[in-house]
């Protein structure tokens, strides 16, 4: 057994977008830096990133009902929706620049112009998705949406929801063609290849079993070689922990104070995958619901439209699964494993308080196969069993925590980077939006660990992101001149100028 030593500036734990954005990041602020990559599997964007592992949807809140809220008085807040959908147009620039410095090709490997819709049915919910199309398109970053209540325009939008429905009850739908289909799974690996070509050392089969702090402040890593079984002890000034699901253990393990009342919950998703080429020729969009009531949020059901492999493809979902690992290639102790004396206290409220979660997670975990055709035949009357198989997609920890608005134990749903006091250490835990807010989310984590650097890096990173340090719901200008841009470098079909109504 070796114990091989060496020193690098940086680590990143876990191949994934997280990882892979991140890297690249640094590796254009700071080309002289070393950076060490570990990933326990045998290739990049293997679990969470991967294409049948998330819903691919680009996030940018344009479809997403969960991230527009309607508030007592009937209004609805937008400020969540306008959040997010500015964080993906800060993804899109970064691609952007990395394709026209030809350290990605062939954008359209990895996203593609795919129109995002809400569907809703019943008087109530047609009303509140008409406020919620009037308070949206107010704001430039959803021009060229559309509402329509008209059961022969629904028809030209999505006949495949919309033939053979016999229900009377009232529908509605928005459209906005600028959506996309996002390949996390191609760009991760695009991402990875360029930081291999610019000497990253990228080590696969590589599984990060301790992390301690060393007497002058730097973390030493205990790397074991899946292999052969050799241990290497890897040391840097800075470590990031991407591992999708796995990063929780691996936070607990560096004993930082900010790992202490943290916990997470597993939650596995399914999807219904058509395998009738006809059928998948009948739908292109990205359909979202309501998830009904009492259901979680990362339990809207959608039906997608999807490209992977530059193969179309048709997915309904998702539904919950439960499984006690934190990673699909994980352990079944994970769960258990990671509850410890110091946030026994923060899993034990949460337990108490997400009983009506748990009791929808075992019912979802009992669903045959025929249930789960009652649920798709909402969305498409006529779906027959045999035209669907089903998947099981990637596994979510969901962090809970102890906050100031929801007490102790709260389920935090969304993504959260944990860094230590002197930012020598960051952890990435969560879900959705996730992966489409990645280069937001980067750029946070730099501003918290490298608060020294960001004056000097500031000229690079708006050469990189003009709208870096802007607001972009306050510049419609900026808004449409980035769209175009960003649109003719990734080869998508931008934004259109007029928006309408049709009651």
């Amino acid at each position: 057994m070796s114990n091989r030593q060496s020193q690098t500036d940086v680590i990143l734990i876990g191949a994934g977008i997280m990882s892979a954005t991140l890297g690249a990041l640094l590796k254009e602020l700071v080309p002289d830096w070393k950076i060490t990559v570990f990933e326990k599997l045998g290739s990049a964007g293997e679990e969470s990133s991967n294409e049948w592992n998330n819903a691919g949807t680009g996030h940018a809140a344009l479809c997403e009902l969960n991230y527009t809220e309607e508030k007592p008085d009937g209004s609805v807040d937008i400020s969540k929706a306008v959040k997010i959908n500015e964080q993906f147009q800060v993804s899109r620039q970064f691609w952007s620049y990395l394709v026209n410095s030809n350290q990605i090709r062939n954008p359209q490997e990895f996203i593609m112009s795919l129109p995002h819709m809400s569907m809703v049915q019943g008087d109530k919910n047609v009303a509140f998705l008409k406020r919620r199309f009037e308070a949206l398109s107010g704001n430039a970053l959803f021009e060229g949406m559309e509402f329509s209540d008209d059961p022969k325009k629904l028809m030209e939008w999505i006949p495949l929801i919309m033939k053979d429905r016999s229900s009377n009850e009232p529908i509605a739908a928005t459209k906005i063609d600028s959506g996309t289909d996002v390949n996390f799974g191609a760009l991760t690996r695009k991402l990875f290849d360029s930081l291999k070509s610019q000497n990253v050392d990228i080590k696969y089969k590589h599984s990060v079993d301790n992390i301690k702090r060393t007497g002058d402040g730097s973390w030493e890593l205990k790397v074991r070689n899946i292999d052969n079984g050799s241990v290497e002890r890897h040391t840097a000034k800075f470590v990031f922990i991407g591992g999708g699901g796995g990063s929780l253990p691996l936070l607990q393990k560096s004993g930082i104070p900010e790992s202490k009342n943290i916990g997470g919950f597993p939650v596995s998703g399914l999807f219904m995958v058509c395998n009738n080429p006809e059928v998948v020729a009948q739908h292109n969009a990205k359909v979202y619901g309501k998830a009904p009531v009492g259901a979680p949020p990362m339990s809207v059901p959608h039906l997608d439209t999807r490209y992977i492999d530059n193969k179309k493809a048709l997915l309904f979902g998702p539904f919950a699964g439960f499984s006690p690992k934190f990673l699909k290639t994980g352990s079944m102790f994970d769960l258990i494993g990671s509850v410890k004396p110091y946030n026994l206290g923060t899993m034990l409220a949460a337990g108490a308080k997400s009983m009506a979660l748990t009791k929808y997670l075992i019912q979802q975990v009992m669903l045959s196969k025929e249930k789960r055709m009652e649920d798709l035949r909402q969305f498409v009357p006529n779906a027959k069993s045999e035209d669907w198989d089903l998947l099981v997609a990637g596994q979510r920890v969901q962090v809970i925590k102890d906050t100031a608005a929801g007490g102790k134990g709260t389920l935090q749903f969304g993504t959260e980077v944990v860094s230590d006091a002197d930012g020598s250490i960051a952890a990435l835990l969560g879900a959705s939006p996730g992966a489409s807010t990645a280069v937001s989310v980067m750029l946070e984590l730099l501003k918290k660990c490298f608060p020294q650097h960001m004056k000097a890096w500031e000229p690079k990173l708006k050469e990189m992101i003009p709208s870096y340090g802007v607001s972009l719901p306050k510049d419609p200008e900026l808004i449409r001149e980035i769209d175009n841009s960003t649109s003719r470098t990734l080869g998508l079909g931008g934004k259109k100028q007029a928006h309408s109504v049709t009651a």
